[in-house]
């Protein structure tokens, strides 16, 4: 059997949707194809059971802290059954909003199969034929895991995916990996009474990449919760029922090495498409075409900032340009954006500290710590620090890394001062309530206004012109 249609879309995830709603605005002859079971990384596995897990942790940890305020309460005793049975409830509530969206869709647009390529233009997918003038392939990614540590430890090695499904808390969990799941699932259990330990591979823990905010990072989380860093050489050994690793025993071991892309099985070493020296699909951000084809990639399967706005954002540039095909459009991405849930939250916003650096870029940098920022005090959330950065010469913002309170939040008016090319001029002519945590946000432009040497506005077009920082600013 032929099928034949316009755009075919591997993969029913958040860039796939995104791709098929933006290519079914040209034409109804697209076709998604999935070859497990609808439903995005986000809803059933990521994004929001993690925040299911981290509020759960958030209300334990709060009756733990209540003493501070003045405020005495028995020590938290955690239900793990119940704490589970909620996570998976919302869980798969979040996941049936994704399952109505998609079944709302005519059932002749959408194929269950594993797709591969038997040309550029042609899909196999378990025994029927597809022709489509253009593929967006959009198929995520999957967890690392190190060669041999699933032989050598069965059961007892564990993924995210796998927690969600867990019945009630475990006993103990060792946790390998201290980047942004690892961090978050270690911080979440230890708080709900788990024995945890994370493993740094290296030295890093969390995504921040100025070199004193991750210092800081390190301290603030190695008081946090057990850690380890430079953990690259342990070998994790079963002993029986339980996994041994860096000299404890552990009921499991969740691997958060790294995720890596669905791409594998697709036949794409068939049609010779250009890769980069890393054997990554080189593709256009703006465009989502790979090479001078007609397939287009999008999501976690580009490996290019795996995070669900950018999966969407890729989606819709992939779908929109393969119903186009050939004529493909550049279409504008938006300032980056990340945030860690973990406590305090990390958040970066533009250029990292790092892609500045590397790129060579003239800036400065303005700092501002928490430690004795008023409404952080308040909230017994003073710990962290914020880094904003703007180029010399211009004042424009390019980018900001934060670990502290409220970096959910701050992250997002950054980002949005980045993507408008605000200079430090106009950030802080904005207005700050008092008493806020942004105020100290607003403590960090005033040194790097300062620092950069920039000119000061005429007085009478000054709206920040009183550099003395109020009380508990």
């Amino acid at each position: 059997m032929t099928l034949n249609c316009d755009v075919a879309i591997i993969g029913a995830g958040t860039a796939g949707m995104a791709a098929y709603r933006a290519a079914r605005a040209h034409t109804e002859r697209v076709l998604l194809i999935e070859a497990a079971h609808y439903g995005t990384t986000c809803a059933r596995v990521g994004c929001m059971p993690s925040k299911l897990l981290i509020a759960a942790a958030d209300a334990a940890q709060a009756v733990r802290e209540a003493h501070r305020f003045g405020v005495q309460a028995e020590a938290p005793r955690i239900d793990g059954r119940a704490v589970m049975a909620r996570v998976r409830s919302e869980r798969d509530r979040f996941v049936g909003f994704v399952l109505d969206t998609v079944h709302g869709w005519p059932e002749a647009t959408r194929l269950l199969g594993r797709a591969r390529f038997v040309g550029a233009r042609t899909l196999d997918v378990d025994g029927r034929r597809i022709e489509a003038r253009a593929v967006v392939v959009a198929t995520g990614s999957r967890p690392r895991i190190p060669p041999g540590w699933r032989e050598r430890l069965g059961a007892r090695l564990i993924v995210n995916d796998d927690v969600f499904e867990w019945q009630d808390l475990p006993a103990s969990l060792a946790v390998v990996g201290a980047g942004v799941i690892g961090l978050e699932l270690a911080l979440a259990l230890h708080r709900l009474g788990v024995r945890v330990r994370l493993f740094a591979r290296g030295s890093r823990v969390g995504p921040l990449t100025d070199p004193e905010l991750q210092a800081l990072g390190q301290q603030l989380f190695g008081e946090a919760l057990p850690l380890t860093l430079h953990a690259a050489a342990l070998e994790p050994v079963l002993d029986g029922d339980q996994v041994v690793l860096g000299g404890e025993r552990f009921d499991a071991l969740l691997c958060t090495t790294g995720r890596e892309p669905n791409l594998d099985g697709l036949g794409l070493e068939a049609l010779g498409l250009p890769r980069d020296d890393l054997g990554h699909p080189r593709l256009s951000r703006h465009t989502g075409q790979w090479g001078d084809s007609p397939v287009f990639v999008a999501g976690d399967a580009t490996q290019d900032r795996p995070l669900l706005h950018e999966a969407a954002d890729a989606g819709r540039i992939a779908g929109d340009n393969a119903a186009r095909w050939p004529r493909v459009h550049q279409r504008p991405r938006r300032a980056p954006l990340a945030v860690v849930f973990s406590d305090p939250q990390i958040a970066i916003a533009g250029a990292s500290h790092a892609e500045l650096t590397a790129a060579g870029a003239s800036f400065d940098t303005g700092r501002v710590s928490f430690a004795d920022q008023g409404r952080s005090r308040v909230m017994l959330a003073n710990r962290g620090a914020l880094h904003v950065y703007a180029e010399r010469g211009t004042g424009r913002l390019l980018g900001a890394e934060m670990i502290g309170p409220a970096a959910e939040h701050i992250g997002h008016l950054l980002a949005w001062s980045v993507q408008r090319g605000d200079t430090v001029q106009q950030m802080l002519d904005s207005p700050f309530y008092h008493p806020v945590v942004e105020e100290g946000l607003r403590t960090a432009l005033r040194q790097l206004h300062s620092d950069l040497h920039l000119p000061e506005p005429p007085l009478e077009n000054c709206m920040d012109c009183d550099t003395s920082a109020e009380v508990g600013g």
